[in-house]
Parts: structure tokens; C-alpha cells; sequence
């Protein structure tokens, strides 16, 4: 019988029998995944299958009880189960988000540092200089979600419908003071483009925090607000806040009695987004494993709940979506400055 003996060319298999090279090709397919394993395309796991191996840091830069916060901590959970390592959430508040912005695009851009960050990351270079380019240091992986802001008064303002609102704003120009997170921040900018859109003028009060501004607006002291519907909700329903108008395109499911801004001024809609991000860098197999597990998370029945309860709608889809959603919120932004006179510090 002759002998037979094997040969490695060109990634497949081939028989040497009794120094005539004959072809098997039969074998080829079987044996060509035993051909790349010698050549080591199978020997080096990919990034995908490897990732992660140790805990991920999810830096939040804003403080703990905010939109932001709360979404990242059930985000961040999921995230842990399915992976099988801590996704541990890293609140670094402070200048607007800017603190916990810079740490992310300065972050070793190998996975294990994500951002949670909200609808004011476009807002913050149309209205600040930075030391760096939050546009181009940081990259988006997933929108989560969205939620629109609501146009909440004190009891003590007259006004019960936008309208109302416009007219007593009209009534006595510049004299309505208006509550804001901080100066150039999303309540700021949306703010005032409602005010540009109505052709009125008010008075900014600026706050460091959203907790702070609430107290005054639900002592009376700045009786208005554009706030967000998570951090509103429980005081209009309560009766403490007024609620006038949603800020979204359309009626909001939960509230399909309270109108939109958008029924008095046409093209105004306004909504705060919610999303995971990473410093420039970080490896598309990383980019792709997070956007892919967060989408399938969204669709769980508890994660559905959990937004329905925080006045939020699940979003998903791809990293090119959320970066259209963040270069069109920016732009708009960058007119709304403009348009305003604000200015860049």
C-alpha cells in the first residue's frame, strides 16, 4: 500500500503519495480550517470574543440623580450580566459635564472607558471653549433613549397654556425670569430658542445643578422652567408645578392631554437624549460588541418598563444614527447662540 504523507501549501491540505503530489480536494474544506489554525488566523481570539476582560470604567459627568445617572446605572447592570465583567458607573460632575467629558476623551481609548451622556454633549462646544474637541475626541457607540423637556410654571403665574405664557412674557418684556441648569447648558439653549421662536425676551437665571434650580422654581422665587419631563413629572402631577406644553413632535404617550409647544410654535421640538460613548480610538470590534449588546437590551421587557416609568422611549439603532442625531442637535445649536447673542465664554 502506498504511503501517504501530508503537506501545508497555501492554506490547504495536500497528499504526497510516493513523491507524486496528488490533490484531495475533496478534504480541502474540511481541512482548511485546520490550515488557518496552523497559521494562527484562528489561534489569536478577536477582540469581540475577548472583550471585556476586566471591569469597564462608565464615567457619568454629571451627579448622582440625574437623567444621565439613571439611565447608566440599569445600562451599566445589563451590561455586567451579559458580559460577565462590573460595568462601573464614575460620576464626575461639574462645569456642565465638561469635567467628565474631558477624563473620557482622555481616557486610554482600549474599551474599558465609556461615557453615559445626555442631548447637552452637543450643546457644549456651541457655547464654550474647551481644551479639547468633544466632537472629534469622542465617538458615539448607541443612543439609548429620549425624553422630551416640558414648559413648567409656579401656581402663582397666571399663565395656563404657552400662549398665555407668550403674551404675559410680552406684557412686560424682560421682566419673566426663567430657571437653567447653568449658563450654555441644554435647558439654557432650549430656553432661549423657544424665547427667539415667540419673539419674546426673559431673564436668565442660571443654577449650578438641576436639584437646585428645582428648589426655586417650586418655592416660587423663578417660577419658570423648561425642564425635563423625569425631573418634573412627580411636582406637576402633584399640583406643586403647572405643566403648559411638551416639548416633543408629537403628544407624548404618557400625557396625551398635555399639548405641544409645537402646536403653538410650528418646527419647535425639543428632546433630550441619552447615549454610551468612548474616547476616539477605541476599537471598532469593541465599538460594534457594545452597540449590539445595547440593542438587544433596550428590547427586554424590563428595560421597556424602566423607560416608560422615567418619561423616556427607548431609541437604539446604529453608531451612524446617533451621529446624525449629534451633529444636527450641534448645528442647531451653534445658530441658537448666534441668534441669541450668547456669549462663548
Amino acid at each position: 500500500m502506498a504511503r501517504d504523507s501530508w503537506l501545508v501549501a497555501r492554506g490547504s491540505w495536500f497528499v504526497i503519495r510516493e513523491g507524486r503530489n496528488v490533490l484531495k480536494p475533496v478534504q480541502n474544506l474540511v481541512l482548511a480550517a485546520v490550515a488557518a489554525f496552523a497559521s494562527g488566523a484562528i489561534a489569536q481570539p478577536s477582540v469581540a470574543q475577548t472583550y471585556p476582560s476586566k471591569p469597564v470604567r462608565v464615567i457619568v459627568p454629571f451627579a448622582p440623580g440625574g437623567g444621565s445617572d439613571l439611565t447608566a446605572r440599569p445600562i451599566s447592570q445589563k451590561l455586567s450580566e451579559a458580559f460577565g465583567q462590573q460595568f462601573v458607573v464614575d460620576n464626575r460632575g461639574g462645569a456642565a459635564g465638561i469635567i467628565g467629558m474631558e477624563l473620557t476623551a482622555r481616557a486610554n481609548p482600549d474599551g474599558y472607558t465609556l461615557m453615559m451622556m445626555s442631548g447637552s454633549f452637543a450643546a457644549t462646544p456651541a457655547t464654550a471653549k474647551l481644551s479639547f474637541d468633544p466632537l472629534q475626541e469622542i465617538v458615539p457607540i448607541v443612543e439609548l433613549g429620549y425624553s422630551p423637556h416640558v414648559l413648567v410654571v409656579h401656581p402663582s403665574i397666571a399663565a395656563k397654556t404657552t400662549t398665555e405664557l407668550i403674551e404675559l412674557a410680552r406684557a412686560k418684556p424682560g421682566t419673566l425670569p426663567y430657571a437653567s441648569t447653568g449658563l450654555g447648558g441644554f435647558t439654557h439653549l432650549g430656553t432661549e430658542w423657544f424665547a427667539s421662536m415667540a419673539k419674546i425676551k426673559m431673564i436668565h437665571v442660571p443654577y449650578k445643578s438641576t436639584g437646585a434650580a428645582m428648589v426655586d422654581v417650586l418655592s416660587g422665587q423663578c417660577p419658570f422652567i423648561l425642564g425635563s419631563l423625569p425631573g418634573t413629572v412627580q411636582h406637576f402631577q402633584s399640583g406643586r408645578l403647572r405643566a403648559l406644553a411638551v416639548t416633543s413632535e408629537t403628544r407624548w404617550p404618557t400625557l396625551p392631554e398635555l399639548p405641544t409647544v409645537n402646536e403653538t410654535l410650528p418646527g419647535y421640538t425639543l428632546v433630550t437624549w441619552y447615549g454610551v460613548m468612548a474616547p476616539r480610538g477605541t476599537p471598532a470590534r469593541v465599538i460594534q460588541t457594545i452597540n449590539a449588546e445595547v440593542n438587544k437590551i433596550l428590547q427586554t421587557g424590563d428595560m421597556k418598563k424602566f423607560f416608560e416609568v422615567q418619561g423616556m422611549a427607548p431609541t437604539g439603532g446604529t453608531v451612524a444614527n446617533f451621529n446624525d442625531r449629534i451633529r444636527t442637535d450641534y448645528a442647531r445649536w451653534v445658530k441658537v447662540v448666534k441668534d441669541a447673542g450668547i456669549k462663548i465664554n
